[in-house]
């Protein structure tokens, strides 16, 4: 008696585009790596590695901050977002906190894809969810707790 099979659904692929204004960051597979770790299937984010002025203007037309910051995550929609790495900040962080710049790296673009994903860090639960997280997902890629 012959039997018959379900099709097997196969999940949806995600796609990390990886734009840079600077060339001094990770290489674009690394960068993709670290975004995977994180990822929801069929996302679409893209990655972008920009310099101190592009991060200032983001940072103050966005959050009005006065100063770049590290990460910014722009979401579009359940399935779309940017992320956007300031490497200046990224890398003077990496150096002040005695991280290798891979590192320092993989925890901001887990983070920031974390909060397309709707994580949040404004109350303390929310905090200790998204890094137990995020501690989770460096651990996977090779990398130590980076609030430790």
């Amino acid at each position: 008696m012959p039997t018959t099979t379900t099709p097997r659904r196969r999940r949806p692929r995600s796609k990390v585009v990886v734009q840079r204004a600077l060339g001094a960051a990770p290489t674009a597979a690394l960068l993709r790596k670290f975004a995977h770790a994180a990822l929801w299937p069929g996302a679409l984010v893209t990655l972008r590695v920009v310099g101190a002025a592009e991060g200032r203007l983001l940072n103050r037309s966005f959050r009005q901050g006065k100063a770049p910051t590290n990460v910014l995550s722009f979401s579009y929609d359940r399935r779309h977002g940017d992320v956007v790495l300031c490497h200046p900040v990224i890398a003077k962080e990496a150096r002040t906190q005695g991280k290798t710049l891979a590192a320092h790296y993989a925890h901001l673009v887990v983070h920031g894809v974390l909060h397309l994903r709707g994580h949040d860090h404004l109350r303390r639960s929310d905090a200790a969810r998204m890094e137990k997280t995020e501690i989770r997902l460096l651990r996977r890629l090779g990398f130590a707790d980076p609030y430790a």
